[in-house]
Parts: C-alpha cells; structure tokens; sequence
C-alpha cells in the first residue's frame, strides 16, 4: 500500500518525540520505507529530525540520508559534530559519501576523514575525492563484485559472499585476470548453476565488453547506460584496470541534472539555481540574458524607426507587430527543439543538415501557407487590399526563415562545443525579433512605396 503522509500522522509524529515515546516510533516509523522517513523528516524541525533518525538502525539510516532533499540533508549534515558526519558517510555508499565531503572545505574534509575508523572506506573516499565531479570517476562508486579468472566456482562464492557485506545490489559479477584488468562479465544465475569445480574462465562473457573509463563526461556514461540498457557499468582507469561501477540511480540524476540545466538555459538563466539560493546569485544567473534581451529590444526599436514614414503612411501596419514577431520566435524555438532533443539523445545530424534544414524548409513553407492564407482573410477586414498582402507574406517568409535558422543554430553551436540547450532561449527570441520586423517591414515598403 502507498504512503501518504497526513496532517494527522505528522501531529503524532511530533507528539511522539516530544514525549521520547520511542516504542511507538519503532512501531509506526521504522517499517516504513526509506523514501517515507525522508519524507516525515523534511517536515520535521532540525531537533525534531534528529531525534527520529537515531532511531533507524545504520543501514536505514543511510537510505534516509540520501533520500532526504539537499537543502534539508545540507543542514541536517552541519548541525553534526565531526566525529557524527564521519559516521554517518561511514554507512553510505562511497560515491554518496564522496558527493557529500566534496561540498565541504578542504579543512572540514580533512577532518571527518581522520574520524573514520574504517580505514578502506576512508581510501575509498579520498580516492573517488581525486575525480572531477562530471566525470566517471566522480560518479562511480567503489564497492562492487568482482571475481578472477582461475577461481573455481566453490571459491567464486565463497569470496562472492564475503565481498558482498559492503555491496547494497549486485547487478553483475566483474571478471578480472591477475592484474585486475577487467576482461568480461558473469551472471549470478549462470554461476549458481555452475559446477563447482568449474573455472571462472569457462562461465564468464567477455565478447562486446561494455565499460567507460574514469575520464569520461558523465554525458557519456548516460548515454552508454541508455544506449545498451544498462542497469550497472563497470568503470576502468586508463590500464584497464577495474576501479568501480556505476549504478542506474546515479545516471538518473546526471540526466535530471542535464534537464533542469537545459530548462533553465532555454528560460534564460546562466547558472544553475535553487529556489533557495540567494538573491545575489538569482540576480547573477538571470541578468546576462536580461541585459541581452534590453539589447534585443533596442535593436527592434531601431528597426522600427527606421521605417517611421511606412508606418506613419498606413498606421495599422503596427497592429500586426506582435503577430509577426510572436509566430517567428515560436515557430523557431518548434524547429530547435527538436534539434536540441535529437542533440540530446546523442545523434549528431550535423553531417545530414542540408537534409534537416530542407525539411525544415518545407515544414515552414506549409505552415506559412495555411497561417498566411488566415491571416489575410483576417487582415482584408481592414479593408485595405494591400496591407493584408503586406502581413500575408511577411508572415510566410518570417515562418520560412525562422523554420531554418531555428535548425542551423544548435547545430551550429553543438559543432563548436557550444551548449545547443542556448539556442531555444531568449538568445533565438531576440534574433527571430529582429529578423521578424526587419522582413515585416521591407515587404511593405516594397508593397507599399
């Protein structure tokens, strides 16, 4: 059954620590799982969370600390001595753990690792500290199952058993040979029906290896994982040497991350923000794309004005502004999303773009013709022949051009390593604007003069 967390339950909740009534604690909160007591806790008070978390046992405990919001675990992790944080990452995967310390000062990091007892975890730890976040090395966690080739079956799982204590989910068992160079891959099941006596070199699969290495973007790995339907990959240095795996859980929030990146570029903020984040940093991440929108709507005016006797001779043609600039920017922020989302996906249709911009083209052109052919029926009720001929064709020619650009700009920009996430925001806006007016107005002093 789905929990759902009631103004009720919570009120008990409270009166529950107020009171120390752990029984009931243990009873009500403790068989629920993880993701619920993280919920419970981020309605809790600091002092309030506390208390109920020191009644979980440690595994639980470091399946709450992960499930918690960051905001919420940030200020949960300071309000502990150092001696509690070096416990607490002491329970969590090393990856997690890792994420964690890497937030912290260098001197606070120093710190909680000397106050680790468990020495392999703290190595783990500073080893995966050496990493660039972004990278497979930084996501990668260090705990894993691995087994060499001259093991016979009864000795796999003997040693299996063993490495397994410190493995939450074992996906796959990882084959190496005597210099822990990873050479294949082996499935629990075929292993339980193995032979005992049987080697290790006669079960295991070692054709179309999948792995990444430690330097590669954390890009890459998603789109491995994605790619080969994956729910683990195994993570070598540059010898080839086994040095972790990667779990499905942390490529979902690499591509979260990559999505809440690119929302919030197409929405025109530069840098990654939080409704928490301070007023400065909102400002700073917001501004550069609201002084480039000031400059866009500078360079419309000027547009305009250079065409003041077109509008002073026919006045209505400033009724059809806002429709020519809304239909450019909206029918190139159409064709760039799509662009942006095959991007994204991994293809790369640079090498195809006259086939991609022709179809575009044409794309544009039957829109256009049926907009077009609207609006001048909807114009002619101005009864003025030649203003509805002016705003028809506008039209069609800003919905063609706009089709194109919005295609060739994230090409453009992913062809030179530039983010194409950029061009479906205000950047393609003001273009479009400006484009747009431009043409508006030339094809009425053609029409018009």
């Amino acid at each position: 059954m789905r929990f759902e967390l009631t103004k009720e339950f919570l009120e008990r909740i409270r009166q529950a620590i107020a009171s120390e009534d752990d029984q009931w604690i243990k009873q009500h909160i403790t068989d629920l799982h993880f993701a619920d007591i993280a919920e419970i806790m981020d309605e809790l008070s600091m002092e309030q969370s506390k208390y109920l978390y020191y009644q979980l046992d440690e595994e639980l405990q470091a399946d709450v600390l992960m499930e918690l919001e960051e905001e919420v675990r940030d200020r949960f992790l300071a309000s502990l001595s150092t001696k509690e944080m070096a416990e607490q990452l002491e329970n969590l995967d090393s990856d997690d753990a890792a994420d964690i310390l890497g937030e912290l000062p260098d001197e606070k990091i120093q710190e909680v690792i000397s106050q680790m007892e468990d020495d392999d975890a703290a190595d783990d730890i500073v080893d995966l500290l050496n990493y660039d976040e972004d990278t497979a090395g930084g996501l990668m966690q260090k705990e894993f199952i691995q087994a060499k080739l001259d093991w016979p079956v009864n000795r796999a799982l003997v040693e299996l058993r063993r490495q397994a204590e410190d493995v939450e989910q074992v996906y796959t068992i990882y084959v190496i040979d005597d210099l822990n160079k990873l050479v294949g891959v082996l499935s629990l099941k075929r292993l339980l029906f193995a032979s005992p006596k049987t080697p290790i070199r006669d079960l295991y699969e070692g054709k179309n290896l999948i792995f990444v290495t430690t330097s590669d973007s954390s890009e890459k790995v998603a789109k491995v994982m994605e790619k080969y339907d994956l729910v683990s990959v195994p993570v070598v240095d540059l010898q080839g040497k086994l040095v972790g795996r990667i779990t499905i859980d942390d490529v979902v929030d690499v591509i979260k991350e990559e999505a809440d990146k690119d929302f919030q570029l197409a929405s025109g903020i530069s840098e990654k923000v939080e409704s928490n984040s301070s007023v400065f940093r909102i400002s700073r991440a917001r501004l550069p794309w609201l002084l480039i929108g000031m400059l866009g709507g500078i360079l419309s005016a000027q547009v305009i004005s250079r065409f003041e006797t077109n509008i002073t001779h026919l006045p209505a043609l400033a009724f059809f502004i806002p429709l020519i600039t809304a239909m450019g920017g909206n029918v190139g922020v159409q064709s760039s999303a799509i662009v942006v989302q095959s991007l994204a996906r991994g293809n790369d249709p640079f090498d195809s773009i006259l086939s991609k911009v022709g179809k575009e083209a044409v794309v544009g052109l039957v829109n256009g013709l049926l907009c077009s052919t609207l609006i001048f029926g909807i114009s002619y009720f101005f009864n003025d022949y030649r203003l509805a001929l002016v705003v028809s064709i506008s039209l069609l020619t800003v919905t063609i051009f706009a089709a194109i650009f919005g295609t060739m700009i994230p090409l453009v920009l992913n062809r030179y390593k530039i983010d194409p996430a950029l061009a479906t925001g205000p950047f393609v806006t003001i273009t479009y604007d400006v484009l747009g007016l431009f043409i508006y107005f030339t094809v009425g002093l053609l029409l018009l003069s």
